[in-house]
């Protein structure tokens, strides 16, 4: 048996060992991973604040980059090249993983890392041509001397990083997954655009819209779901006097809306969550006679942190802000002349286009009375642990067929024979934006810059040392006809092709208003008065609405006064709703519990606290709501989906037409009225939430409800900040909800020397294993700014600066 036992247990151990240090599948070698010499233990680090002196090939000059205490690099070049060769090597030191792991998802690339399970990913965004338009972006960029310096001293930057990495070296993520990281490329810095163009200009009603046109008809589809909200606040004040003549506008061509039939697709819809506030106000509301600007991009909550911080300066230039992983410059910041900041403007986009093929061979497709060739775009994608696979895609004038008959839509996101018309797609050079907004010195430095930009379309908000304030929702239009893309669009009638481009001039925009501020939420651009069609719907009013309101009030603001406006808790919505809907329940009809929770409905202040129960409640009451007034008129099946109208026309509704037969449930018998809907949609949603926590108490309090996650996006829980308490919500100024959120948060103050303020949820470093990984969550959590440490010159003195690196050949 001693025998037995001496040949088994080393057979055992070289077998494991064998085991841990092959891949099963998709399933990366666990033995790299635990080595002590190259695996996840080499990956802790400590502060370290020692000088250093690096030496690198690549630069055309000494570089001297500063670490803060918050392990910023505040880079000092004396040249464009060296400043972005930096930028390149600093950021994929922190970040290398999150860089290529986001560009490896534009490119459908994700396959190649973690197997099968992401093939369907993959085929999505190369049908939707992430490629086609990266490949045209690239070309644009390289066009231009300056973005081409940018671009290519970047790429240079990171590659000399990559270069002298050891295995054992590697960010953790690469050992859990068992991969190496590859060379950086210009095209890298393109489909990272292309990534956020999807994150921010995907947006799309066409089909639902069309399926809700074809069940309740014209009239009733025109009521419901209105060009224009019944309340609005819109970004460009009312009544702002537009000083251009408007080019050709296309008129609505007869029978505007393409024949088609209910077509299944579960529209995964833009997360209208995402989206940002940004404002500025003037020096006449401000204490120090210089305008302050805010800036708070929503957008879905990840680590390693969306942004990462940083200052360039070179002879030309001192900017600080937030920079993205993957591409050059600060996209969110100042300098010492102005500031900046940007939120989504949520542009009609994306259009789908039904298309005829002249037979089942595809070769052609009929367009304006003729048939015309189809292109062939052959995209190979590795997988992982097995053979690639080969796909083909069909462009047509308008793009990429995404799926033809028999194929099965990813999320079943897109129409079945139809072509993406989205503006991802066009040639555009966006870093030229920001490789001048860096460097702007006035207002029309500021115009000048967003000449160039394309998308996502942005509403930029400006002010200046000069005491000037501004805001333009800015970027790419395609010139429609009203409503054009409301629903799926004529691949054969040239009049639904996109007609052109709204003017870069000729953009909304205002500068210096008489209110004294200038901001965006999200909301409308303008009002009914702007002659183009940008889009029939944005965000919901009330965050933007509500921001204007503190600031039509504000006096003598400070940064303090813009910060406590960005964590501003207070739901506007339920302020308008809960009055009109608290006296059509029947109180009679409701249980002890149910009684308790009108009872706290009532007493709210509508605040979205930690500790509140309101938002909790009034958060479910109103989702079964929505169900309870809309469902049974508007259902999704497997065969067809629809959308509902706006919670906007739907309290129109209840204040103007208590009695509409809308709030009939006609799956039913009885004639409901609004009175029963709330009724038993309140019992529904007392209920449900009595099921997830029990009886009302401390566990129905709206932070322990909503449980903000900032998830690893990797989706490991264990790289993740879990149950993050805050308060905030959908709607909210603070628009922090179980996923998404304010991902950086900036206050700048102009004047002779500029202060500012920021902070996002998570830390400079993307390694876990680092102090400086989730440093400055708290902080972000309790509603609170640093204050970025703004330097002159590489001799600057300061108790914040705790070492210097020196760059040399």
């Amino acid at each position: 048996m001693r025998y037995a036992k001496a040949i088994v247990l080393p057979v055992f151990t070289l077998l494991l060992i064998w085991a841990l240090n092959r891949s099963w599948g998709s399933v990366p070698a666990f033995g790299p991973l635990l080595s002590p010499f190259v695996g996840f233990w080499q990956n802790a680090e400590s502060v370290n604040t020692s000088d250093e002196e690096i030496s690198l090939s690549g630069t055309k000059a000494p570089v001297t980059v500063i670490i803060d205490d918050k392990a910023v690099p505040h880079v000092f070049a004396q040249n464009d090249h060296d400043v972005y060769f930096a930028q390149g090597y600093l950021t994929a030191r922190d970040r290398l993983w999150q860089m290529e792991f986001q560009t490896h998802a534009a490119a459908g690339r994700v396959s190649e890392l973690v197997g099968e399970r992401a093939l369907e990913l993959d085929r999505y965004n190369r049908r939707l041509g992430m490629g086609f338009g990266a490949e045209k972006s690239v070309k644009a960029m390289m066009q231009d001397p300056r973005s081409r310096e940018s671009v290519e001293a970047y790429t240079a930057g990171v590659n000399a990083w990559i270069s002298q990495l050891k295995p054992a070296q590697y960010p953790l993520e690469y050992k859990l997954l068992g991969y190496a990281p590859e060379p950086w490329q210009p095209i890298k810095c393109a489909y990272f655009l292309k990534y956020m163009s999807g994150v921010l200009a995907l947006g799309a009603d066409d089909l639902n819209m069309s399926n809700v046109l074809q069940k309740a008809g014209p009239i009733v589809t025109a009521d419901l779901f209105p060009d224009y909200p019944f309340r609005e606040d819109p970004i460009i004040p009312v009544g702002t006097k537009w000083d251009f003549k408007p080019v050709h506008i296309p008129a609505i061509p007869p029978a505007s809306v393409s024949a088609v039939g209910s077509i299944s697709m579960n529209w995964a819809e833009h997360d209208p969550a995402i989206g940002s506030n940004n404002w500025a106000v003037g020096p006449q509301k401000s204490a120090t006679g210089y305008p302050i600007l805010a800036n708070d991009p929503h957008l879905t909550l990840s680590l390693p942190s969306i942004w990462y911080q940083m200052q360039l300066v070179t002879p030309t230039m001192n900017v600080y802000g937030a920079t993205m992983p993957g591409a050059p410059g600060v996209i969110i910041g100042f300098n010492k002349q102005v500031a900046w900041g940007v939120t989504n403007v949520g542009a009609d986009v994306l259009d789908f286009y039904q298309i005829q093929f002249r037979d089942n061979r595809h070769l052609e497709y009929w367009h304006d009375n003729r048939w015309k060739p189809v292109t062939r775009r052959i995209e190979r994608i590795k997988i992982k642990g097995q053979p690639d696979k080969v796909d083909t895609i069909l462009y047509t004038h308008h793009g990429p067929v995404m799926y033809m008959e028999g194929q099965k839509p990813f999320a079943k996101n897109v129409p079945v024979g139809y072509a993406a018309r989205w503006i991802g797609h066009e040639e555009s050079n966006d870093f030229l934006t920001y490789y001048l907004l860096d460097r702007a010195a006035n207002h029309a430095d500021y115009r000048k810059a967003l000449s160039y930009y394309g998308a996502p379309a942005q509403n930029f908000v400006f002010a200046d040392a000069a005491k000037d304030i501004a805001i333009s929702p800015n970027g790419r239009f395609p010139l429609k006809w009203k409503d054009q893309g409301k629903f799926l669009l004529d691949g054969t009638n040239p009049a639904h092709d996109w007609q052109g481009w709204i003017p870069a001039e000729q953009n909304p925009h205002v500068k210096n208003p008489p209110r004294g501020f200038v901001s965006s939420a999200n909301q409308s651009s303008t009002d009914t008065t702007y002659p183009y069609y940008i889009n029939w719907q944005f965000a919901p009013a009330e965050r933007g609405t509500r921001i204007n309101q503190r600031l039509t009030a504000m006096q003598q603001a400070t940064p303090d006064s813009l910060r406590m406006l960005q964590n501003d808790n207070l739901n506007l919505r339920a302020q308008q709703a809960l009055p009109v809907f608290l006296p059509y329940v029947r109180t009679q009809k409701l249980t002890a519990e149910q009684k308790k929770a009108v009872d706290i409905l009532k007493k709210w202040h509508y605040n979205h606290d930690i500790a509140e129960i309101g938002p909790t409640l009034f958060t479910e009451w109103m989702r079964q709501y929505m169900d309870g007034v809309w469902r049974d008129d508007f259902p999704t099946t497997d065969s067809t989906t629809l959308r509902y109208p706006s919670f906007d026309r739907t309290l129109q509704m209840a204040e103007q037409d208590p009695t509409a037969h809308w709030f009939d449930n006609v799956t039913t018998p009885a004639r409901e009225t609004i009175g029963d809907v709330l009724t038993q949609t309140l019992q529904l949603a007392v209920d449900s939430l009595a099921r997830q926590h029990g009886a009302i108490g401390e566990s129905w309090q709206w932070g322990k409800h909503k449980a903000t996650r900032i998830a690893h996006l990797a989706r490991l829980d264990a790289l993740s900040a879990l149950n993050v308490q805050i308060g905030g919500g959908a709607g909210i100024v603070n628009a922090t909800t179980e996923r998404t959120g304010p991902s950086w948060r900036m206050v700048v103050a102009l004047g002779p020397q500029p202060k500012a303020y920021g902070v996002y949820p998570g830390g400079q470093s993307g390694n876990p294993g680092s102090p400086y990984y989730l440093n400055m969550l708290e902080t972000w959590r309790t509603g609170q700014l640093n204050e970025l440490l703004y330097l002159q010159s590489a001799q600057d003195k300061n108790p914040a600066i705790k070492r210097r690196i020196t760059i040399k050949k």
